[in-house]
């Protein structure tokens, strides 16, 4: 965000399906606002989600900023007023993409999905709220933060009992820019985004934990090399009304190894058939 430039906030429209989808010059079908490497994607299922996203205004009120900031999300197909939205979150340093392969499953299912957290403005009811790995621990912090604004709550592979990033908040910039290797999105700002948030020391949720009584899934994967399935079981004892499954033939993002088991667990989980 340029501070020197005045900046005029749209109105947010009142439905997010009055919207025109902003269409590439070339054809190919995908937003203006994403960067032209999109186009060289050869994944059916990310060229889909890709075609599927759509940049909306979200009010925003900071210190020295009131206005709206322009944010990306992938719309779903229907809306279903009488029932939980699924919204979607994503790991560390990745984008809704990550959902390319459980995103349409999902919308199959007959679920109202959401892959970004537009409560407020948008969804404006209480919904099912989904973070994978460090997704999980915003999604923890905010349910601690915002109760009223979930029904339920799945966490998968969850990394919330880090403390922050640790060692990297001590890095000087120059370094942690050098850290950061090929990113998954060419945004503006992402690599800045990115550096921000390491050298700001990050998340510590644990003890948020033990106040959510939302109903909440702990998912686990059959062989998550990055976070120990015994810190899922922690998770499953800690909060107080848990229920807890393991994803076979998966490792770290079930989402996308096993999308078909994953979305029956959601499924599953939204209609209250998981106890």
């Amino acid at each position: 965000m340029m501070c020197s430039l005045k900046m005029v906030s749209p109105r947010p429209p009142t439905t997010l399906f009055g919207l025109q989808r902003q269409i590439t010059a070339n054809g190919d079908g995908f937003p203006t606002f994403l960067p032209k490497e999109v186009k060289d994607i050869k994944d059916p299922f990310a060229r889909a989600l890709a075609q599927k996203i759509v940049r909306i205004p979200v009010p925003l009120q900071m210190e020295n900023f009131r206005g709206c900031v322009m944010s990306s999300c992938t719309k779903p197909t229907v809306q279903l007023p009488d029932k939980s939205p699924v919204v979607l979150l994503h790991c560390f340093d990745s984008s809704c993409l990550e959902w390319r392969r459980a995103y349409p499953l999902l919308e199959e299912a007959c679920l109202e999905t959401w892959a970004i957290d537009l409560w407020k403005t948008y969804i404006k009811r209480p919904m099912i709220l989904v973070g994978p790995s460090l997704g999980a621990t915003v999604a923890v912090d905010f349910t601690a933060t915002y109760p009223e604004a979930v029904d339920k709550l799945v966490l998968i592979n969850a990394n919330a009992y880090s403390e922050g990033t640790g060692a990297l908040k001590d890095l000087p910039k120059s370094i942690a820019y050098a850290g950061i290797g090929r990113l998954h999105c060419q945004m503006p700002w992402w690599e800045d985004a990115m550096v921000n948030f390491m050298i700001s020391g990050g998340y510590n949720v644990a003890s948020h934990i033990k106040l959510i009584n939302h109903k909440t899934l702990v998912i686990c994967s059959e062989n998550d090399q990055i976070v120990s399935n015994q810190l899922s079981v922690k998770l499953l004892c800690e909060l107080q009304n848990a229920v807890f499954r393991e994803v076979p033939d998966s490792g770290h993002l079930p989402h996308v190894e096993n999308p078909k088991q994953f979305v029956k667990l959601i499924s599953d989980f939204a209609s209250g058939k998981l106890n």
